[in-house]
């Protein structure tokens, strides 16, 4: 599969087999991830992968703001990343003399994002489906994990092997999208 192809169709996957993706293929994935872009190289995001059912648990009762779609994904849930990303250095642009105080902790949400697109299809590219969660109650999957000082949460990804066949949506055009001046 291509570099294109994959992006077309990578979907979101809510129901997955029961089986746990090996700690192998996961690996695989995260050295993968890792090459994800990052202000200059700081590489902070984090993953921290959670098969324990009594963790999803926590994440479905406190972690999801009550969002339904989302709770039902993870009571059927066998593997869910927490994406972190270590606090106060994406974005801090001191060795160039550059004040960036205006937008503090920007960057690093910026950096998350790059890192979870990337995990997200190097797991599609594997046959791993993958669903990012982005309405969460940070504080309470931080406390589930133990989240590490100086970390934060960016997000949940759920993933898993599919049991579905997730097809793409229709997209909007180009013209609907882009501007060109």
């Amino acid at each position: 599969m291509n570099a294109v192809e994959m992006i077309k169709n990578r979907r979101s996957i809510r129901k997955y087999t029961d089986e746990i993706v090996p700690r192998e293929l996961m690996e695989e994935i995260i050295e993968i991830t890792r090459f994800a872009p990052s202000w200059t190289n700081s590489q902070t995001p984090r993953f921290t992968l959670v098969s324990d059912t009594t963790v999803i648990e926590k994440f479905a009762a406190d972690g999801v703001k009550g969002f339904i779609y989302n709770i039902g994904t993870l009571k059927s849930a066998r593997n869910v990343a927490v994406l972190s990303f270590v606090e106060g250095k994406s974005g801090r642009a001191d060795k160039y003399e550059i004040e960036t105080d205006d937008n503090p902790g920007r960057w690093e949400y910026f950096d998350a994002g790059i890192a979870c697109q990337t995990f997200c299809l190097t797991a599609h590219a594997k046959g791993v489906g993958t669903c990012i969660f982005g309405i969460i109650d940070e504080q309470a999957i931080a406390e589930a994990i133990n989240l590490p000082k100086g970390e934060k949460v960016a997000a949940l990804i759920v993933y898993g092997y599919p049991d579905q066949d997730a097809k793409p949506p229709k997209r909007k055009e180009v013209e609907e999208i882009a501007r060109f001046i």
